[in-house]
């Protein structure tokens, strides 16, 4: 159950209404009201009295927690924020009336596993760097990847675009195929390091996040995960709250 009295931020997250870092931005530029009135405030204490609305429209407290796991196609975006995009991951899935979120992105052109949720804590759990929850990847290159490049990608990183990128660790399966494990998650972040390197992503897809794998679930399907699931994205190590289902 939510807390009491929570501050404005966490009532948009636990409602399902965006991640605790997005319901931050969305407040500060103006798209929330409460009570009728603008709030910029993120520490606006919310009783159960108060009416929250996002861009003129209510937000209520979610009364169970769904957690879905879909295998996302090549040519799908993960935000629900563009109107204009053509192809959207959260298309695939058919809950009705149930506000899904996705715990993190997976670019246009990757694949694979994409989880979504309207438990704001749970993804923020997930995509928070602080938590560091392990995602695996299976990746192709247009050249093979020499020794020394992968020493340098899980040692001291490659600097792009201001930022240290860096695996935790690197398998080859093949010459030109790897399993990449990340504790970070940052934009297109296998990508940049090839970039760095010279070389070129072939092909991109997530295999796994936390304990919790992609497995035979054809591409383009989704399934509700069970809690014991849902924990085990998180490592199995942190609880998930209430029960997978959709609301009464």
């Amino acid at each position: 159950m939510p807390e009491s009295d929570p501050n404005l931020t966490k009532f948009l997250a636990a409602s399902g209404a965006a991640s605790r870092r997005h319901s931050a931005e969305l407040i500060k530029t103006g798209h929330v009201s409460v009570n009728g009135a603008v709030c910029i405030d993120p520490s606006v204490r919310i009783g159960p009295g108060d009416r929250v609305s996002l861009d003129g429209r209510d937000i209520e407290p979610v009364r169970a927690f769904v957690y879905v796991m879909l295998h996302k196609p090549r040519g799908y975006v993960c935000t629900s924020d563009d109107p204009h995009a053509p192809k959207k991951a959260l298309d695939l899935i058919d809950i009705p009336d149930v506000r899904l979120v996705s715990a993190g992105r997976l670019d246009k052109n990757s694949e694979g596993l994409i989880l979504f949720s309207n438990d704001g804590a749970w993804i923020e759990q997930l995509t928070h760097p602080r938590h560091g929850t392990r995602k695996t990847y299976q990746v192709t290159t247009d050249r093979p990847l020499t020794s020394a490049d992968i020493r340098l990608l899980t040692t001291s990183g490659v600097q792009n675009d201001g930022e240290t990128l860096r695996a935790l660790s690197i398998r080859a399966q093949a010459p030109g195929r790897y399993i990449f494990i990340l504790g970070e998650g940052r934009n297109r972040e296998i990508r940049r390091m090839m970039e760095s390197l010279g070389n070129r992503t072939r092909r991109l897809k997530r295999i796994a996040v936390g304990g919790l794998r992609l497995g035979g679930l054809p591409m383009g399907q989704w399934r509700k995960l069970t809690p014991a699931e849902a924990q085990l994205a998180l490592g199995g190590l942190k609880p998930v709250r209430g029960k997978s289902g959709s609301p009464d």
